[in-house]
């Protein structure tokens, strides 16, 4: 099926990585007939009051070196382009880094339910409404071209048409390039779209299909998530590791359209639609198993995923068969299969990469970051600790979103935090005589002594796999990243060794 629109000539890998930075200011404009050059700068003459006072209200901020060498800034281009994550409690004006985020408690009580790539979790979500914040913008690195000069949208065919906020506009039957027909929308957030397609050159084939606003921060943040999931093919060509694989990219008429294999739900809300119920134990081992040796495999190649958490993990399929529950005398859903996949790679940053002061969603973030003490791949360790207690649970560990009550959640299950990374701590209002700044009888104390308790009274067996996962997670969440267990480590754990005998027989 031809498309009866004007062709589009696709600019290649090269030139998309080149930043505005690097081209003269109104270089891109040449590209369009007059036409075009006319509808952008009326268009641009109508955005020009919004874009100004954003400008305004824009802050200056300076970089600072941790002890460990590295610089930081007091808020990333990931908060400044989404908002901050909220799971279920009241919005706090205390924490500093969410707070300037601007995003309200109820619309990120939403942003929760949407992922990437999943067919099963867009079936009650298909009317494109946004529901599920999933991704994030990254800060590009020095090597990665960024440009802070005033986003705006090109002008392109009449044909093809955007909405407000960048995302494009299209329906179901829609095709594009000749190629992939949307079947209906899978999810949405900031960044973009996801839908469902047939692509017609695998002979009908589905997959997921994530379009990017046509705004250049989004445009630029893609493609350096394309960079990551080309070198992630080309390392593993087998595909032994449970990374998601990007099948296609291309870009329409502006907007950076990735193709991902078609997926199931996410971890998290295949737990939500199960009522929260936890996943057998089997399964849980199995599921920390892949997850473990695929971010391994990020580690091994020097990147750090930095946002790991249940929805960024995905089951391959998420078929599943009734049982009934006597204990909670219900019937309950059982995977069929629990393989998984590692998906969202745009704030992925390597070793040699500017590491922003603060990653990784609120409730997987490690005490290193919150503290701003500068972070390495160990923070990837603290939140699959948080991830695999979530699983054993259903339930969030550590349930808040602000930093210092974080903290104090951290000491009622974990301990007190050590002395050196309280004194080599930038936060000051977080520390009074080198002991966490916390008050037990405030409100926010009492809510933490009843929603938290030492780590191994939340074991709900003393049998030996058990007490194995335990130590495992308690070695995870380890205060210190240079104690912390690596996934090296991790693999040859005694709770894995089951595993291991079975492929044997």
């Amino acid at each position: 099926m031809s498309s009866p629109l004007r062709e589009y000539k696709c600019p290649s890998l090269r030139e998309m990585r080149q930043s505005k930075r690097m081209r003269s200011p109104g270089s891109w404009i040449e590209e369009y007939s007059l036409e075009e050059r006319l509808e952008t700068r009326k268009r641009r003459k109508r955005d020009s009051h919004s874009s100004e006072r954003e400008n305004k209200t824009r802050k200056r901020y300076h970089h600072y070196k941790t002890y460990e060498g590295h610089y930081l800034e007091p808020r990333t281009q990931n908060e400044r382009l989404e908002g901050k994550e909220h799971r279920g409690r009241r919005y706090s004006p205390e924490d500093h880094e969410d707070s300037e985020r601007g995003m309200s408690c109820k619309q990120t009580e939403r942003d929760r339910d949407w992922h990437h790539y999943s067919k099963s979790s867009g079936n009650s979500r298909r009317s494109g409404r946004s529901s599920r914040r999933h991704r994030r913008g990254r800060r590009p690195s020095p090597s990665r071209h960024h440009s802070h000069s005033r986003s705006h949208r090109r002008k392109r065919s009449r044909s093809f048409e955007d909405d407000e906020e960048g995302h494009l506009i299209y329906h179901s039957g829609h095709m594009l390039r000749a190629r992939y027909e949307i079947v209906c929308t899978l999810g949405e957030g900031a960044f973009g779209k996801v839908v469902e397609c047939i692509d017609h050159a695998k002979g009908g084939a589905r997959v997921a299909l994530k379009i990017i606003k046509n705004i250049d921060r989004y445009r630029e943040a893609a493609m350096s998530e394309v960079e990551v999931l080309e070198q992630m093919n080309s390392l593993d060509c087998d595909r032994r590791y449970a990374c998601v694989r990007m099948l296609d990219w291309f870009d329409h008429h502006g907007h950076i359209c990735i193709v991902f294999e078609l997926l199931g739900l996410s971890t998290f809300d295949f737990l939500k639609e199960n009522s929260f119920q936890p996943f057998p134990m089997d399964h849980i081992r199995h599921m920390a198993h892949q997850i473990i040796r695929a971010v391994r495999f990020l580690h091994r190649n020097k990147l750090t995923h930095t946002d790991l958490k249940p929805e960024n993990i995905l089951f391959v399929s998420s078929d599943y068969h009734m049982e009934y529950n006597p204990k909670m005398k219900r019937d309950e859903r059982t995977l069929k299969n629990p393989d998984i996949k590692v998906v969202d790679f745009g704030n992925a940053t390597y070793d040699h990469e500017h590491h922003t002061s603060v990653v990784s969603t609120r409730h997987y973030r490690a005490p290193e970051v919150i503290l701003e003490l500068g972070w390495n791949q160990s923070c990837d360790v603290w939140s699959l600790g948080c991830i695999l207690i979530e699983y054993y649970l259903g339930l969030t560990l550590f349930q808040t979103h602000d930093s210092k009550e974080h903290l104090a959640m951290m000491e009622r299950v974990l301990g007190p935090i050590p002395t050196h990374m309280l004194q080599k701590t930038r936060k000051r209002r977080y520390v009074h005589h080198d002991r966490l700044d916390w008050d037990e009888h405030s409100s926010s104390g009492r809510y933490v002594r009843k929603h938290c308790r030492p780590l191994k009274q939340y074991m709900t067996s003393k049998s030996p796999e058990h007490e194995q996962l335990f130590d495992l997670i308690q070695k995870m969440l380890e205060y210190d990243a240079s104690k912390r267990i690596t996934l090296e480590q991790a693999l040859k754990h005694p709770f894995f060794d089951s595993l291991k005998k079975g492929k044997k027989k």
